[in-house]
């Protein structure tokens, strides 16, 4: 695999967090954490401590991410702990999934995919999602200024209004917009959707 623009933006990030021993949660991965049971996708995982967290509170977990750091760096915290987590490292702008889960994270990863890739992407998390599990995701949307981050190949800043619409019919349980600030005097817009399958769309559909 040939990491794009973005992923070796995020390589050498997590590579810095490794050597520093930077393990906390950020705010996304906290509000996504009481919402997980069962089998997770943690799709983007980035360092895998939303992940190991999920594993210590009783979920199996696949993670997934494009950083060859941050997922051996998770496979040896899951070795030393015996967390049930298969870590592993996948070009996501390609990757297809071939199996169901109770609950799907997908938390600051879309936005790095061109658009028609990001709502494909979503749209197969969605089909995989168990009915009644739970999905978390979490993009930047318009109004980010900060663009250090994104790739040459294609990136998705979502319109701040529609991230939940491509969630009609299902149960939202919760829709938030934070902006937080960023280097060299820009922001970061999100929008978080946390939304629950119904019951009678079966997974896969």
């Amino acid at each position: 695999m040939n990491p794009n623009t973005s992923v070796q933006f995020f390589e050498e990030q997590f590579q810095r967090q490794i050597a520093a021993q930077v393990c906390e949660l950020n705010p996304f991965e906290h509000a996504a954490l009481p919402h997980l049971r069962g089998k997770v996708l943690d799709y983007g995982c980035g360092m895998g401590n939303l992940a190991v967290m999920a594993a210590r509170q009783g979920c199996s977990v696949v993670a997934l991410d494009g950083s060859h750091a941050a997922i051996e760096h998770l496979r040896g915290l899951a070795t030393r702990e015996a967390l049930p987590v298969v870590a592993q490292e996948a070009d996501l702008r390609t990757h297809e999934l071939t199996e169901t889960f109770d609950a799907v994270v997908c938390i600051g990863l879309l936005m790095f995919f061109d658009c028609p890739t990001a709502y494909h992407k979503l749209e197969e998390l969605q089909l995989h999602l168990r009915p009644g599990g739970i999905v978390i995701v979490n993009v930047l949307t318009e109004g980010t200024t900060y663009m250090d981050m994104f790739s040459p190949e294609g990136h998705c800043l979502f319109k701040k209004d529609e991230l939940p619409k491509r969630f009609v019919g299902w149960d939202i349980v919760r829709v938030e917009h934070q902006e937080f600030p960023a280097p060299a005097n820009t922001r970061k817009a999100f929008v978080t959707v946390i939304a629950r399958k119904p019951h009678d769309t079966p997974a896969g559909v």
